[in-house]
């Protein structure tokens, strides 16, 4: 059987007595999981801004191009079980990293500067990936998310909404990892050519908001607000946690937008909106987050649990992801993730420039 043809199984709905047949999947995944966690705390790879998430999908994939077609009679339904159920437990879960209280530390300045980041992002992103590059709705949106919003959890986040194909999300996470990357030694460098040449005021402060709201990775935000300096670091860690937050509304949005187009397409027969429940409860959670309930150190614990649900969701889909469906995409989607960048650099720091003079 060769690799680049996987085998169809029929969608499962994991009932509880069907445990026995989840346990070698989640196994994998969690084994998985493990070797990025141990890999992500290794100081150079931290260094590179490369966290679990991304490293799980590396892992993934190199399984899932070798030994996994073997593994997939055995696995496949603890697999699915990782990509979907999980990927949404951990979404929710996401909102323990995050409270309403962090909005009002930077303030109108940083949600603006956010807002129209995301926003402008991801509307030149569908423009073009449509009429410039002529690539399907699916993979423009996910670079779109990816890129605009908080990279490969915000790829995976989209993926129910668009229920877009395993090698199209894995497309849109390689771009997040690539120009994400860059970003971390771009970002510091780009700041000392400022205060050498006083091309723009910039505080470290003003210039960590420009990089959390610019930057794709929270994991490499960290690495380049730390390389510029403690205040840096602190404004980007927080100007990117708004942007996380505002991944839920965006999905809303998203999902009144396809259903929308749906109807639009279908004359004959309305399709209801479908409500990504998993977004709204991730605004509930960091909602519950702010009102500090519960103890902090159960809160570390519930985010360490998060991390390592997200971590076999992207292992699971790395293990789906077959390379020659990523060839197939070619280089349009690299592409167009580096028009993206550009904008997120130069078009980023215009929009910081002008909401912080306004404001």
């Amino acid at each position: 059987m060769a690799i680049d043809t996987p085998i169809t199984y029929p969608e499962q709905r994991f009932p509880l007595f069907g445990l026995p047949r989840l346990i070698p999947g989640l196994l994998l995944t969690g084994a998985l999981t493990a070797l990025a966690v141990w890999a992500g705390n290794i100081p150079w790879v931290a260094g590179l801004g490369l966290g679990a998430l991304t490293l799980a999908i590396l892992f993934g994939i190199i399984v899932g191009n070798t030994l996994y077609p073997l593994l997939q009679p055995t696995c496949h339904s603890g697999v699915q079980l990782a990509k979907q159920r999980l990927l949404r437990l951990g979404i929710i879960l996401y909102g323990f990293r995050l409270t309403f209280q962090q909005i009002a530390d930077v303030g109108a300045t940083g949600i603006l500067i956010d807002a129209l980041t995301l926003s402008s992002t991801f509307l030149l992103a569908c423009w073009l990936g449509k009429k410039v590059f002529g690539l399907d709705n699916q993979t423009t949106m996910l670079i779109g998310a990816g890129s605009s919003i908080c990279g490969a959890a915000a790829v995976m986040a989209t993926e129910p909404v668009l229920k877009a194909d395993s090698s199209k999300v894995a497309v849109a996470v390689s771009t997040v990892v690539v120009f994400g990357t860059l970003a971390i030694f771009a970002y510091p460098w780009l700041y000392q050519l400022n205060a050498h040449f006083q091309w723009l005021p910039v505080t470290q402060e003003t210039f960590g908001i420009y990089a959390g709201s610019t930057i794709h990775e929270v994991a490499q935000v960290v690495a380049a607000g730390h390389a510029i300096g403690p205040d840096a670091e602190n404004a980007a860690v927080i100007a990117k946690m708004i942007r996380v937050m505002m991944l839920a509304p965006f999905l809303l949005l998203l999902s009144g937008y396809i259903s929308r187009s749906a109807n639009s397409e279908c004359k004959t027969e309305k399709s209801a909106i479908t409500i990504p429940w998993f977004a709204v409860l991730f605004i509930a959670v960091a909602g519950l987050n702010s009102f500090n309930l519960i103890p902090l150190a159960l809160v570390q614990h519930i985010v360490t649990l998060d991390t390592w649900m997200l971590a076999m969701a992207m292992a699971a889909l790395g293990l789906t992801t077959h390379i020659s469906a990523v060839r197939q995409a070619g280089v349009k989607p690299i592409l167009l993730a580096t028009v993206l960048f550009v904008w997120l650099v130069f078009g980023g720091a215009a929009i910081n420039q002008v909401v912080q003079n306004l404001l």
